[in-house]
Order: C-alpha cells, then sequence, then structure tokens
C-alpha cells in the first residue's frame, strides 16, 4: 500500500560522475516495463458544457454537437446537444436541441425531443417537441406541437417549411366576343 521514497537512498549526487564502478554497482537494476497504452481502451471524457456569461451579447448562430448554456444575449439561431437558457438570458432566434431547459426569456421557436419550461422561463415563440414539461410559473405565448423528430421539422435543409392555405382567387370573367 505504501512504498518508500527514494529521497534517502544512496546512489548518485548531484555533480558526481556516474561512470564510476562504485556508484554503478551500488544502486540494482530495476526491470524495465512496458509504459500502459490508455490510446485506444480509455474512453473519450465528455467535454464541459461551454457556457455564455451574462455580460456576452452573440450576433449570429451557434452550432455545437456539445452542451452550451447561455447566460447572456443571443440574436441568432441555436443548435446543440443540450441547451440550457440561464435566468438572465435572452435569445432571439430558433433553438434546436436534443434538450432544451429554459429558465430565461426565448423569442422564436424551440425544438427539442425534449423540453422543459421551468418557472422562471419566458418563450415567445412555437415549441415543437417529443415530450415537454412546463411548470407553474412559467409564461408562455405560442403553439406546442408534438412530433416524433422535432429536430427535422421545418428545418432548412430539411423538408418544407409547413405554408398557410391560401383562399383561391376569383377566375378571372370570360371575354365576350365582338
Amino acid at each position: 500500500m505504501f512504498s518508500k521514497s527514494r529521497i534517502n537512498e544512496p546512489g548518485p549526487k548531484q555533480g558526481e560522475d556516474v561512470t564510476k564502478p562504485e556508484a554503478a554497482a551500488a544502486k540494482p537494476a530495476l526491470p524495465k516495463t512496458p509504459a500502459p497504452d490508455f490510446s485506444q481502451s480509455a474512453p473519450k471524457a465528455k467535454p464541459p458544457a461551454s457556457v455564455l456569461s451574462s455580460d456576452l451579447t452573440v450576433v449570429g448562430n451557434l452550432k455545437t454537437s456539445g452542451d452550451i448554456q447561455i447566460e447572456g444575449t443571443v440574436e441568432g439561431d441555436i443548435r446543440a446537444h443540450l441547451l440550457t437558457v440561464g435566468e438572465t438570458a435572452m435569445i432571439k432566434g430558433e433553438v434546436i436541441a436534443d434538450d432544451v431547459v429554459v429558465n430565461g426569456r426565448v423569442v422564436g421557436r424551440v425544438r427539442g425531443l425534449k423540453v422543459r419550461l421551468t418557472s422562471t422561463a419566458r418563450v415567445e415563440g412555437d415549441i415543437i417537441h417529443k415530450t415537454i414539461a412546463i411548470e407553474s410559473g412559467a409564461h408562455f405565448e405560442g403553439s406546442v406541437q408534438r412530433a416524433d423528430d422535432p429536430l427535422s421539422i421545418g428545418s432548412k435543409a430539411g423538408g418544407a417549411k409547413p405554408q398557410p392555405a391560401k383562399a383561391p382567387e376569383p377566375a378571372a370573367a370570360p371575354a365576350k366576343p365582338a
């Protein structure tokens, strides 16, 4: 369990010539063991969530395959694996993530497999989800739609966005012959 410290063991001191035969004989040879190879056996650790602090304003889209926590202001779309919108956060744009937790304000569409609005959430926009939880006290204006694959519905790269139905235009009266 405990090993002896090598600080006080006899051996060559700083400045000594290690080529002396008595110095080489005093230190026993230790068998060399190969260094373990962790490159293939150890799984890669999941990186921590990226955090945008409350004094930060981002104008533009954000995209990550990892987790992100927003505390500041984002004017643009956000795509992530797990998105946490902090209480001080303000997002103006579409939010797309596997898991979305809203504690702050979102103005725009929210799409996620799991969407959770906490009691401090303020959402102005539509929510497309597979599962949703809305705590008492959350403010929400918009529509809620359940979908088996909410991440692909209405995406810019995916299918076409549903268009509202148009009223048929009246047919022009045929011209009378002269």
